[in-house]
């Protein structure tokens, strides 16, 4: 960790710096100068993702409800809510299109995500958390969205899908270390900058363990619940 990074802010950037900077630059690959849509652009991953892409000069619209729309907007992206119409909500602010979805809602409103592309733009899952309360095979909701990224990949269509998943590679564990490594390092060193920071919602001590999972799991805070020593 770099010297002059609080530990409790640089602890909320390990999995989720890591997998927003490839969910960008690795995996949409997204050039300065364009727009992309990010869904829940408050949580974890979406509030670093919206933090890199406004530091690599991207215009980035994200979808939140009301009652956090100030923290999106103080992030640098233009809020959408998600209960209302979000496709038409975006295509007021892009009307061409945008260059880049990133998606970990999955279930129907995928389809919206990948009709919101400008051509030669990319869609990048990364959970299906809409069909987290299906009954049934977990899986099977997983390789629904599977098979449709492939299918819009085989038609003609001049846009892109993805699924991303932090831990693909591991088998060449030395690459994936490096990979791993590098791109953390990216991370680290915009937030020493001033330009990338953790949100960290509350820090309690180690035993005040279950009223920190109690405040995490609430859905009323911004950023992670920090437990320290």
């Amino acid at each position: 960790m770099p010297d002059g990074l609080d530990p409790a802010e640089a602890e909320t950037l390990v999995v989720n710096g890591i997998t927003a900077w490839q969910l960008l630059h690795r995996t949409a690959r997204t050039p300065r100068g364009a727009t992309i849509l990010v869904h829940g652009a408050n949580g974890g991953v979406g509030s670093v993702l919206v933090q890199l892409a406004r530091a690599a000069g991207i215009t980035v619209i994200g979808t939140a409800s009301a009652r956090n729309a100030d923290a999106v907007r103080a992030l640098g992206a233009q809020w959408v809510d998600y209960t209302g119409d979000v496709p038409a909500l975006v295509r007021e602010l892009a009307p061409g299109g945008v260059a880049a979805v990133f998606d970990h809602i999955g279930g129907p409103g995928i389809v919206d995500s990948f009709r919101l592309l400008a051509p030669g733009g990319a869609l990048v899952a990364y959970g299906t958390a809409a069909t987290k309360d299906t009954e049934g095979d977990s899986r099977l909701p997983v390789l629904k969205l599977l098979a449709r990224l492939a299918l819009w990949n085989a038609l003609p269509n001049r846009r892109r899908a993805h699924f991303y998943n932090l831990w693909a590679g591991k088998r060449n564990a030395a690459a994936f270390r490096t990979r791993i490594a590098d791109d953390l390092g990216r991370v680290f060193a915009l937030a020493v900058a001033g330009e990338v920071r953790g949100q960290v919602a509350a820090r309690l001590p180690l035993a005040e363990a279950a009223a920190a999972l109690r405040l995490a799991e609430s859905r009323t805070v911004v950023g992670k619940v920090v437990l320290e020593p």
